[in-house]
């Protein structure tokens, strides 16, 4: 793994030992011997890791690490306080200022490789989903999602083998949380696939069950595998916690517990899940808006030209019928001329619909362009193709067309061609051919009908 780690503090020689740690793992190396040069490195040039000490005049690790977070260039860039303070209070201060992990002085190297990858490693999923969401905002598709969106209540997942804690952590949480309590691995695992958590803490005090393999089990299901994963573990558990991190738990926290770090990490943890959910939805949307006719609803012809050929190629392997119809909107361009292009947008908008309305749950349907609409229809012979662009061309005549224009109701009709897969070697290219010319020939023939090309 490589990746550019920060690391900053004051007493050279300190920085020297880190530095050479990191450098003997293959990691790139940048060093800083106060706050402000830390803050300009990072605003300046990628790092993808903050190794910050706490203890630092002129601006403390805190600061450096509440500016950090402050600054939409610099907040995805996790950050590990080094310190050699070692109270609960100092912890809870660090995460409130947005500190992903603390390292206690002496460094135990074990520790911090391992926590050092697993930080990268999150970070690296985090940046992809930010520039793709990033890409979507260039392209005008929608605005990009922020981190500092409002604090929203999380649901967290509590598996604990006994009593006694599973009250405590409930009580602790119940501030920020639903949470959920399962004494059951198995049983728990069932629930986090099926129900929405923003992270699932895993209290290792089992008498005869591994708690790491649940931690595998969750990140190996595809439902669950980017639900943060916070580890409960005793003091001196440091082989255990170097396994989990590499198996990819997000966090650990160590008995016995202090309610307020627990929490602080806990909320860490979920602003992290549900910021990474917004992204993921923003790329999801992307997806959508690339494949879908804005104007309409429907998919658009990238979409048709992608998809069309693995249907076909399908129908082919299974020897099966495919039909696709052609539909156009009969004299649109006099819609346009008479009342305007936003009317001709009201039409093609309640055209859509009907066109939705019509084809059935297999079918797929597209805008090719301007007034013209694309039906695929699978496990659809000639005869069948034909009944079902008969049945929307009476729909498309029978009903009015209103349009926002003084209540005017227009009276719209549409031309449809139907063309069928050949067997053999048929293409994409030459079925929408032949469906164009029998469109052609039913506008020819006098509009406001359905012709079939010729098999």
């Amino acid at each position: 793994m490589t990746a550019r780690i920060l690391v900053v503090d004051d007493v050279p020689a300190n920085v020297k030992l880190l530095e050479a740690r990191l450098v003997a793992e293959y990691f790139d190396v940048l060093t800083a011997g106060d706050g402000r040069a830390a803050l300009a490195i990072c605003e300046n040039r990628p790092v993808d890791l903050v190794l910050l000490d706490i203890m630092m005049p002129d601006m403390d690790g805190f600061e450096v690490c509440e500016r950090l977070k402050a600054n939409s260039r610099t907040a995805h860039i996790p950050v590990v306080m080094v310190t050699a303070l070692d109270q609960p209070s100092d912890r809870v201060r660090g995460l409130k200022a947005g500190a992903d992990d603390f390292l206690t002085k002496p460094v135990n190297d074990l520790q911090l490789m391992s926590r050092v990858k697993s930080l990268v490693r999150l970070k690296n999923v985090s940046d992809e989903l930010r520039l793709r969401a990033q890409t979507a905002h260039t392209m005008g598709l929608r605005e990009l999602a922020h981190a500092d969106r409002p604090d929203e209540p999380g649901n967290v997942l509590l598996v604990d083998g006994r009593a006694s804690s599973q009250e405590r952590l409930q009580r602790a949480l119940k501030p920020i949380a639903e949470v959920a309590v399962i004494s059951d691995p198995q049983a728990a695992l069932f629930e986090a696939a099926e129900n929405s958590f923003d992270l699932v803490i895993v209290n290792a005090n089992f008498d005869d069950y591994d708690p790491l393999r649940l931690c595998s089990q969750l990140r190996s299901l595809e439902r669950t595998r980017f639900i943060p994963i916070l580890l409960v573990t005793e003091q001196g558990s440091e082989e255990m916690i170097v396994r989990a991190l590499e198996l990819g738990v997000t966090d650990y926290i160590m008995r016995p517990i202090d309610p307020n770090e627990l929490v602080a990490r806990s909320l860490t943890q979920i602003r992290r899940k549900h910021c990474n959910d917004q992204l993921r939805a923003s790329v999801q949307h992307t997806i959508e808006l690339a494949i879908t006719d804005d104007l309409t609803g429907l998919h658009n012809r990238r979409y048709l030209d992608s998809h069309l050929k693995l249907l076909i190629d399908r129908a082919s392997a299974r020897g099966r019928p495919l039909s696709i119809c052609i539909t156009d909107i009969d004299r649109f361009k006099l819609v346009n001329d008479t009342y305007g292009h936003d009317a001709g947008d009201e039409v093609l908008r309640e055209f859509a619909k009907r066109v939705r309305a019509t084809v059935r749950g297999a079918d797929l349907a597209c805008r090719f362009g301007g007034e013209e609409f694309v039906i695929v229809m699978p496990d659809t012979t000639p005869e069948m193709a034909t009944i079902v662009a008969e049945r929307l061309r009476l729909m498309v005549e029978g009903r009015g067309f209103g349009i926002s224009q003084g209540d005017t109701v227009l009276s719209v009709t549409a031309s449809l061609g139907i063309a069928t897969l050949r067997p053999g070697d048929d293409t994409p290219e030459a079925l929408l051919k032949r469906a164009d010319m029998a469109l052609y020939q039913a506008k020819s023939n006098g509009r406001n009908r359905v012709v079939a090309a010729a098999a």
